[in-house]
């Protein structure tokens, strides 16, 4: 499965703790991230993430083609809901891309937890039919 990480700056902490205690589940996937995340996920997990350009910089729209083309199979997207951001509309695409083209997403840990670990349990394979 292809997997996008995504964390505002509030959230990389977060994002950081998520992939180590999920590490072992990842490590059985390619996970791609936009830049700045990606290059923290690397230094605190040793994953190997396919980093894109910082998110504010292109790699939020960049993730976005890859949703559009059908190579993503499951985004978290560790948003700060308290903090407006300029790139807003790119962050609402995400979320309307992930929408019409039937991609599981997560906005916060509770439904990223969930989702990895239907994941693990091998409740998303169904997105094999799609490519």
């Amino acid at each position: 499965m292809n997997i996008a990480l995504i964390a505002h700056d509030a959230k990389k902490k977060l994002m950081q703790n998520f992939c180590i205690a999920y590490r072992g589940i990842l490590s059985r996937n390619s996970l791609y991230a936009t830049g700045t995340t990606g290059r923290l996920i690397e230094e605190v997990t040793n994953l190997n993430v396919h980093k894109y350009l910082a998110g504010h910089l292109g790699g939020e729209q960049q993730i976005c083609a890859q949703i559009e083309h059908n190579e993503i199979d499951l985004v978290i997207f560790l948003r700060d809901p308290m903090t407006p951001k300029m790139h807003e509309p790119t962050v609402n695409n995400i979320l309307r891309l992930c929408d019409m083209h039937n991609i599981p997403v997560a906005t916060n840990l509770a439904t990223s937890e969930l989702l990895i670990k239907s994941l693990d349990r091998g409740d998303l394979d169904w997105r094999e039919m799609y490519k």
